[in-house]
């Protein structure tokens, strides 16, 4: 059965003691017979829940059966002889069996628990009052079975006895008695499903302002209308749009949350600033991250919720999953010996027990700002690591807690509505400023751990993420990585989700460490990481600072990137200089303020459904107010309307609304609220919504996606596992798995070898001693290779992003003793005695190299001989047994080398690398004879060298420039299917609906974004923010360039889309054209996304679309149409005759303007045909591609044509240069070893190729 939305308010209780115990106290006062008052017991006298009003007639089916929520009335005649004592605390639902014993007649939300709220709405006890007391304030939180929570805000006041009971009669006499007045407290507790604390407040603060002058006999009237009118507060929707409404004589605001997922902030996030000082805090705060058993203490019952949820708030987007309970009544202390983690509260007139008969406690004394443990007065846990913890202290001691200071400048308010907008506005500017220090320490602790994740397989290496923590901070990371908080934030980064997490890690990182996913190759630090952090000293590593929040990658890009900057070592800015945003600051956000109508009579229907259409009025003038670029703000309109259309039973227009998110923004589509509201309409809806073309695509796209997301559940456990060693003998594909799992090379070329590397002269599988052994000794060569530190004397020879990753021992050489470096880019000597560095070769410069012989005394000393470009003199090093390892490494690096150079392909070093230390591990573990024989098996670059000629041709290397690799971080390549150029920006899509983003001026890895789960077939530039793309899936998804997020939809097709055009119409308004394979064709206006025109051609599968004057070319697979801008078919042009009855279809067109000409290619064929584009009935001319099997991509570059194809003879991809008036081929480039797919031009310089799936690669060509 599904619900209606939820308003602001979910209940209203009164809480109390009851006339008759009343009546029997104040007797026994009157006769004096205590001088203290006795703690009485708090009954529930009221409770209002929604709906209030429904339709007098036909109440039920008004809203139908899905959604009716019947009004029941309400009896509270207490059954005392039959309530069940068992009170739970406000984090347990309730028996409901015992809350319908214990009233007659009643219907309360299922998650509310009578039984326990009296005691939490007075958790000291009720206790009766000689004299009027002030009025006080504090907070629930209540959590469902399930971990759902409700949240309370609870308003104490007082009443006078005599005033309760004056319509009272006892024996036919009334007993009002004037000699001496006592006063009672009630409690109203507003219940609500989202925690608006200080909203809830100011609305409980109107409310006992009105009920003061209140008669007893209207007390419940009041009461009742009150909530009545909370119940007709719509819930603002995710984003900056928050709601305003009037309880005189305060406005209410209700803020939005940021995001979908994100909580709301309706609290002084500064609070625990005021509590507690900054090492404490972050006390508190690690104790929380290692789910500790945490009690707080407070003289204020309102401190320790409000406190606790801002130290939730602390932790977001990591959640705390075990009991939480920030007000215990001093009859639910028993809760404190749960064996569990939990975070409680309690009076801080119980400390000193709770100390005492609790053990393994950490409690937290608010009022004194004080952490200690029950079983001492320290606290002996593991701290947050220094360097994160250093970082937020900075930045919090810059942060300004004292609103006073704000009003200095100012004159004295004399509105207080003002005012209170101005405090309002404040507290959000600190807020965010809190937010943003709090997740920044969160990034700090957790930075790097993606690097530690296989997404393939699902599997942490947790062993591995430890070992490279630093040692202090280890015994923290430990206790943290098995918590739940943990996984469950482990769980989010392997479904890899964008969340302030993930954008504040992406957006704090350094280039190096950005350009992981396109620069891969084992996981070593850059020298001028390892000198800014104080690896300075050769001879005392002790005096560094070791601690490294991820390990930044090498640039390898050299041959491509001599003329970029590279990475500069950046000195951090002085600590304590730090302002509150730096490094962090973004726009900040403007935020609208939607004004409710003033309430009506909220006891009467028409009233009612009166004030809901004129809110829907009110937001119909402020959508058409909207310009049609905020459509975020559009969005939050229509979302806000859908919900009050639903609740007023306006269902279809509810659904037109929600419908409308799709083009405005899509990630707050309530998918679940409409999926109820399709469920319920009556059949007679039904037929009109079919009757509607945009309601009937929602509801079958609903249906679609129910049936993905079924099948999606059935096949993702959600699990994460950690990285074990095997325990028993793997065969290919099992070794496979368990090295991709270990994060040392996901490649399965590589892998591949590997397998054969290790199982030389054994039957082909793998024992888990060996690969114990191969693990540990390539775990302990790379800790050794981040423990090398040069002074600054060697540092100064080689380049920033240089690393050694091999070291030899001490060797004899032939120039000098010493110990030979491998970097990436060269070989030099680090000499004995003291440090120096003396060059051996660069791999580039290597004529040859080779083992020799060195005479020592009577014997030969096996050595390694190395001729370098330039030098007489041969390098010769007595390596001893090490010497075929490192003849190995060498050969292998300069091959890689030699290829990276001629390929302008930087990931041939890189994997040339890695090939290395693979080789250097294999022969660690095997300990044989043929354990260099075993290594030679990984030795790929040189086999390729020696095998196959290396040559490039002389054309193809002159235009190549570089080349990317956007596969590089999974286990095998991908095909790119979509290449798109926008100013700065390359745009690729490769399968699946991944989106990455490079920056083109020095071609790494800026974003990377999942757009939809389909295939995309094109892309567009419409402008200066926005990216279409069209998805297999029917959607074209807009992407904003500016916010790089996708949150616009177009679902208006049928079927996939296959093309996307730009234009300007007869208005000169800009135009944008799709197609989709069945052969729809729609016209949008950019501006507003609508469409204007759409119509239907008759092919095969529709292709692209292309605008030409006053007409559109639309490209099938069996023809070529010229189509009026109506939609009427002017003529066709078939496939060439000796094309027709083959298999041979029509892959894309290109329009040449200025010469009136349409250039057509086949998909099957190597020719490229010339059409008239005026007068298509005359011949054709054509041109024959050599070795050429079929073109698949075509665009116009200066004044000539570049078509992508595959060659005949190798199938290897290659590129066509043809010249647009000569129509001849200027070039053949040969850059990939599959077809290629995707051509796009970067400002007319370069020309960018995407290849299929057995390349995967991008090439970057030079436009002559």
């Amino acid at each position: 059965m599904a619900e209606l939305p939820s308003g602001l308010l979910e209940a209203c209780v009164v809480v109390g003691a009851s006339n008759d115990k009343l009546r029997d106290v104040y007797q026994l006062h009157q006769q004096k017979k205590f001088v203290d008052f006795p703690l009485m017991d708090a009954e529930v006298l009221q409770v209002h829940i929604p709906p209030f009003v429904t339709k007098e007639t036909n109440s039920s089916h008004a809203i139908g059966p899905s959604f009716s929520r019947v009004q029941r009335r309400r009896s509270f005649i207490k059954k005392r002889r039959d309530r069940v004592a068992g009170p739970t605390h406000n984090g347990e639902s309730a028996n409901h069996s015992e809350v319908s014993s214990a009233t007659e007649d009643i219907s309360v939300p299922k998650d509310l628990d009578l039984i326990a709220l009296p005691q939490l709405c007075f958790p000291g006890g009720l206790q009766l009052a000689h004299e009027q007391k002030e009025d006080a304030y504090h907070f629930l939180v209540f959590t469902d079975l399930l971990g759902n929570r409700t949240h309370g805000v609870v308003a104490q006041f007082y009443r006078s006895v005599q005033s309760c009971q004056e319509a009272a009669i006892q024996n036919g006499h009334r007993w009002i008695s004037s000699k001496c007045r006592l006063f009672t407290p009630f409690a109203v507790c507003v219940i609500s499903k989202l925690p608006y604390y200080n909203a809830l407040r100011d609305c409980l603060s109107c409310l006992l302002a009105q009920l003061r002058p209140v008669r007893q006999a209207d007390f419940a009237e009041t009461l009742k209308e009150f909530s009545a009118k909370l119940s007709l507060v719509p819930l603002p929707p995710p984003g900056q749009l928050h709601v305003c409404f009037s309880l005189r004589p305060l406005q209410v605001v209700l803020p939005s949350r940021e995001e979908q997922d994100s909580p709301i902030f309706d609290v002084d996030l500064h609070l625990p600033l005021l509590c507690f000082s900054h090492a404490t805090l972050l006390q508190i705060l690690s104790c929380l991250l290692q789910e500790q058993r945490l009690v707080f203490f407070s003289s204020d019952w309102a401190r320790l919720t409000l406190v606790a949820e801002c130290l939730l708030l602390y932790l977001q987007p990591l959640t705390w999953q075990h009991p939480y309970v920030p007000v215990l009544s001093r009859g639910m202390l028993d809760f404190l010996m749960a064996p569990t983690a939990f975070l409680m509260g309690c009076h801080i007139s119980h400390f000193e027990e709770v100390a005492a008969e609790t053990e393994d406690l950490i409690l937290v004394n608010i009022d004194d700002g004080i952490i200690q443990s029950s079983w001492a007065d320290v606290v002996d846990l593991a701290t947050i690591p220094l360097t994160a913890a250093e970082c937020f202290i900075s930045r919090a001691e810059s942060l300004q807690l004292h609103y006073d200071l704000e009003l200095c400048h100012l004159g004295s308010a004399t509105d207080a509505n003002a005012m209170r907008a101005q405090r309002r506005a404040w507290q959000r500017r600190l807020n965010k400023q809190i937010q943003n220090i709090c997740l920044e320490l969160l990034v700090n602790i957790f930075r790097g751990v993606q690097d530690f994740l296989n997404h393939e397989h699902r599997v942490f290496n947790s062993e591995e993420f430890l070992r490279n923590r630093d040692p202090s901070d280890q015994l923290f990371y430990k206790k943290v990585l098995d918590t739940h908080i943990f996984h469950s934030f482990l769980r989010d980064r392997l479904n890899r989700k964008q969340d302030s997490f993930s954008r504040m890690e992406q957006n704090t990182r350094n280039l190096a460490q950005r350009n992981r996913g396109v620069t891969e190759s084992p996981r070593r630090p850059p020298m001028s990481e390892l000198s800014r952090n104080g690896y300075n000293s050769y001879a005392s590593p002790d005096n560094r600072l070791s601690k490294r929040l991820g390990a930044s990658m090498p640039n390898l890009d050299q041959s491509v990137h001599e003329t970029l900057n590279g990475i500069s070592p950046v000195r951090p800015a002085s600590l304590r200089k730090m302002t509150p945003d730096i490094g962090l600051k973004l726009p900040q956000k403007p935020v609208k303020v939607f004004r409710l109508p003033e309430f009506p009579p909220p006891l009467a229907y028409h009233y009612v459904q009166n004030y809901y259409s004129e809110m829907v009025a009110n937001l119909g003038k402020a959508i058409s107010a909207t310009p049609p670029e905020e459509s975020a703000l559009l969005a939050r309109y229509h979302y806000l309307r859908g919900l009050v259309n639903t609740v007023s039973n306006r269902r279809l227009d509810a659904l037109e609304d929600f419908q409308s998110l799709y083009k405005t923004d899509s990630d707050i589509f309530p998918l679940q609220m409409v999926k109820s509201l399709v469920d319920s309409l009556p059949e007679a809806e039904r037929l009109q919504a079919d009757r509607r073309p945009e309601l009937k695509r929602l509801i079958s796209r609903l249906k679609r996606d129910q049936e993905r997301e079924r099948h999606d559940t059935k096949n993702d456990d959600g699990a994460v596992k950690r990285f074990q060693l095997p325990k028993k003998y793997m065969h290919l594909d099992e070794f496979v798995k368990c090295v991709q799992e270990s994060g040392i090379v996901k490649d399965l070329g590589t892998i591949y070898r590997l397998f054969d590397a290790l199982t030389v002269g054994h039957q082909k599988q793998v024992g888990p001693d060996l690969f114990r052994v191969f693990y540990t000794i390539w775990k302990e060569t790379e800790a050794e290779a981040q423990e090398v530190c040069l002074p600054a004397s060697v540092l100064e020879h080689i380049e920033p992003s240089e690393c050694v990753f091999k070291l030899s021992s001490s060797v004899k050489t032939s120039r000098g003793v010493g110990k030979i470096a491998m970097t990436q880019r060269r070989l030099f000597l680090l000499t004995d005695g003291r440090p120096g560095y003396v060059e051996v070769a660069q791999y580039r410069d290597l004529e040859e190299v080779k083992v020799s012989s060195a005479p020592f005394l009577l014997l030969r000393i096996p050595s390694l001989k190395l001729r370098v470009r330039g030098r007489k003199e041969a390098f010769e090093a007595n390596l001893k047994t090490e010497t075929e390892l490192w003849n190995l490494m060498v050969k292998e690096m300069w091959a890689g080398r030699d290829m990276a150079d001629q390929h302008k392909d930087p990931q041939y070093m890189q994997q040339a690398l890695t090939n290395a230390l693979l080789m250097d591990a294999v022969v660690g573990s095997l300990q044989s004879s043929k354990a260099t024989y075993a290594a030679s098996k990984l030795a790929h670059f040189d086999r390729i060298k020696m095998e196959v000629p290396m040559m490039v041709p002389r054309t193809t290397a002159e235009a190549l420039k570089h080349k990317i690799n956007p596969s590089l971080e999974l286990a095998a390549p991908r095909s790119v299917d979509v290449l798109l150029y926008t100013p700065g920006q390359l745009w690729v899509s490769v399968s699946g609906g991944k989106v990455m983003v490079f920056d083109a001026s020095s071609w790494s890895l800026t974003h990377t974004c999942q757009v939809g789960n389909a295939r995309l077939n094109c892309m567009l530039a419409v402008d200066k923010d926005q990216v279409w793309m069209g998805s297999e899936d029917s959607v074209i998804y807009i992407i904003s360039i500016v916010a790089m997020v996708c949150n616009r939809q177009l679902t208006d097709h049928r079927s996939e889309v296959t093309g996307l055009a730009l234009d300007t119409d007869k208005y000169s308004q800009k135009v944008a054209y799709s197609c989709s394979a069945e052969g729809t064709v729609i016209v949008w206006d950019v501006s507003t996304l609508q469409v204007k025109k759409n119509f239907r051609l008759s092919c095969d599968r529709l292709q692209s679309v292309y605008s030409y004057n006053v007409t559109l070319w639309c490209c099938s697979r069996d023809s070529i149409m010229e189509v009026w801008r109506n939609g009427t078919l002017k003529h066709r042009l078939n496939l060439p005759e000796q094309h027709k009855g083959s298999t041979v279809t029509f892959s894309t067109v290109l329009l040449i303007h200025e010469r009136e000409e349409l250039w057509s290619i086949c998909a099957d064929s190597g020719d490229v045909c010339i059409w008239h584009a005026k007068d298509a009935s005359k011949p054709y001319h054509r041109v024959a591609l050599q070795d050429c099997t079929g073109c698949h991509c075509m665009i116009k570059v200066k004044n000539q044509v570049w078509v992508g194809g595959v060659g005949r003879t190798s199938s290897k991809g290659k590129v066509y240069i043809l010249d647009v008036e000569r129509r001849q081929v200027l070039k053949e480039l040969h850059g990939h070893s599959d077809k290629v797919t995707a051509l796009c031009s970067a400002e007319d310089r370069y020309v960018l190729s995407g290849a299929a799936k057995h390349d995967g690669k991008i090439a970057i060509w030079k436009v002559e």
